[in-house]
Parts: structure tokens; sequence; C-alpha cells
């Protein structure tokens, strides 16, 4: 199902941010460009940009130059970060998300 009908079928909200959207793109895809991220999690390019800094920032992303491209990797032992969700990895909420 697209983004479109996905939205389409539940218009309004979804369960997870576009960080975690974000977050699950690079993980079922490292070398994936921001635009195909922007393009999958229904955000501007711009935005997945930002997301992808501050994911980077807090220490769950980083990423090397692979020729012209990026090759990211997700740093999976770090917690979740609500106070609620705290006592899990994110590497719990991947491996429940990752299409196999």
């Amino acid at each position: 199902m697209t983004y479109d009908a996905a939205v389409m079928a539940s218009p309004g909200w979804t369960f997870l941010t576009n960080h975690s959207h974000t977050l699950l793109c690079i993980a079922e895809d490292p070398d994936v460009r921001l635009r195909d991220i922007a393009d999958q999690v229904g955000i501007t390019e711009r935005a997945a940009q930002r997301i992808v800094a501050e994911l980077e920032d807090a220490g769950y992303l980083s990423h090397e130059r692979v020729g012209r491209r990026n090759r990211y990797e997700v740093h999976p032992h770090l917690p979740l970060r609500h106070p609620l969700e705290d006592h899990l990895e994110i590497g719990a909420l991947l491996r429940v998300l990752i299409k196999e």
C-alpha cells in the first residue's frame, strides 16, 4: 500500500512519528536517498534531511560517504526516547517493524 493509499484509509494520524518512519526506511535500506525517504514517509526532502540530522545528533544514526551517496548505520542499542518506552532499545522497535 502506498503512503497516499494509507492516508486515505485512515486520515489524520498514525501510530508512529516521522522520525520512526525515517529510521525504519534507513534500517531497511542503509543506502536509501533522502528523496526516497521523503517519498515513503510523506514529507518533504528538507524535512527528511532535518530528521536524519536530528537522529544523527542523538546518536541513533551515523553515516559515511560512499562515492556521491551516504551509507547510513543505525545504532540499535540506544533506548527509545520517551519515559514510557525508555526501557526498550530502538532495535526492539525496528525488529517488530522491518519487513522480512
